[in-house]
């Protein structure tokens, strides 16, 4: 039996979801809501790039409540609008819609999350019947799927490491690369997604996730920050950024374990190629690493393109293709608030052409 699915926020995960669904054959793209008027009225077949699916966008949320699909694939940017989100996802589950969402980081340990937010989930899941589960690549898989696998091969493991490098020329939102990255600030400023708040509060939850799995809980978490300047001015697709003016950072969110760092997200983050020369920068668009230090040791890399050889768009393909390819799953799991330690492993059935 298929799940029907509606997806909400066609916009680079978005699109990226419509196509997943569409491939899938568990599953029933019946609806697909937008924000942006531009959109409403569109087969989002051709928002997406393929053949047209024989639907149009809409831009009535309601039309998820006339709908009760199985699932809802929420992919709206939660960064500037977090109150928003939350009262759509929680309505959706309310209604026993199950949701999938990226996004909404708190909630990927559930035991990290405020806990307001925690309880008005807990009990939207419950008035419900139905589950909600985020993730993505980083945070999402890059943390809690793929760290895990890898130490199931050790025999020592005396620090995991998870570093995401990237260029934010190839992002497409100019609004988040300036305002919340903080690309082009002053370099006395710091940027939202840099606060001690903000990294412990996006990141901090999943390490101490990796920790309960591998059975060595995280005590605390600290954080560091290192900013870099622009050597000249750059104009890019994300806009003009001036010389002298943020270009790049590198920050880590380290997870301590009995007094010792142990697990350790890294960031490598810039608007171009050329500045921070001095930083790892394997491929010039990025990549993610996972770096095990132990016995034996282990580097893994992973790239992700998308048709055109971007790394953003391939990169928002592996994120909504975590949560497309989990809706089986998350369906048919006890109602509540899931992490990938709730799910089984989650391959690609029937994906592979006939």
């Amino acid at each position: 039996m298929t799940q029907r699915v509606v997806v909400w926020g066609p916009g680079n995960v978005g699109l990226a979801a419509i196509r997943g669904v569409a491939r899938n054959p568990a599953l029933d793209l019946v609806g697909v809501i937008a924000h942006n008027p531009d959109k409403a009225g569109v087969d989002p077949g051709t928002l997406a790039g393929i053949e047209p699916l024989g639907l149009r966008v809409t831009l009535d949320a309601e039309v998820l409540h006339t709908l009760l699909p199985d699932a809802l694939v929420y992919a709206v940017n939660s960064d500037f609008r977090p109150q928003e989100s939350i009262a759509e996802c929680c309505a959706a589950l309310e209604a026993g819609i199950n949701v999938v969402a990226v996004g909404l980081y708190g909630l990927m340990h559930p035991p990290s999350a405020d806990p307001k937010l925690r309880k008005r989930f807990d009990e939207a899941c419950r008035r419900g019947g139905s589950s909600f589960f985020a993730s993505g690549i980083d945070p999402g898989f890059a943390m809690d799927l793929l760290p895990v696998v890898l130490s199931g091969v050790c025999q020592e493991i005396r620090e995991i490491r998870i570093r995401e490098i990237f260029n934010y020329a190839h992002y497409d939102q100019p609004q988040a690369v300036k305002t919340l990255v903080g690309m082009g600030m002053a370099m006395d400023q710091t940027p939202p997604m840099l606060h001690p708040a903000a990294l412990e509060g996006v990141w901090g939850g999943v390490l101490r996730e990796l920790g309960e799995t591998l059975d060595a809980p995280v005590e605390s978490i600290q954080t560091r920050v290192e900013k870099h300047a622009l050597e000249e001015t750059v104009t890019n697709a994300m806009g003009t950024f001036a010389k002298g003016s943020l270009g790049a950072f590198r920050f880590e969110v380290q997870a301590l374990v009995r007094g010792q760092v142990r697990f350790v997200v890294e960031h490598i983050t810039r608007i171009c190629d050329t500045t921070a020369p001095q930083w790892p920068n394997p491929n010039g668009q990025g990549c993610h690493q996972i770096l095990i230090s132990g016995h034996p040791e282990i580097v893994l890399t992973f790239e992700a393109e998308d048709s055109r050889g971007n790394h953003a768009g391939g990169g928002n393909a592996a994120a909504a293709g975590r949560i497309v390819n989990a809706i089986p799953r998350v369906c048919a799991a006890a109602p509540g608030l899931l992490t990938s330690r709730d799910l089984p492993l989650i391959p690609g059935v029937g994906l592979i052409p006939g």
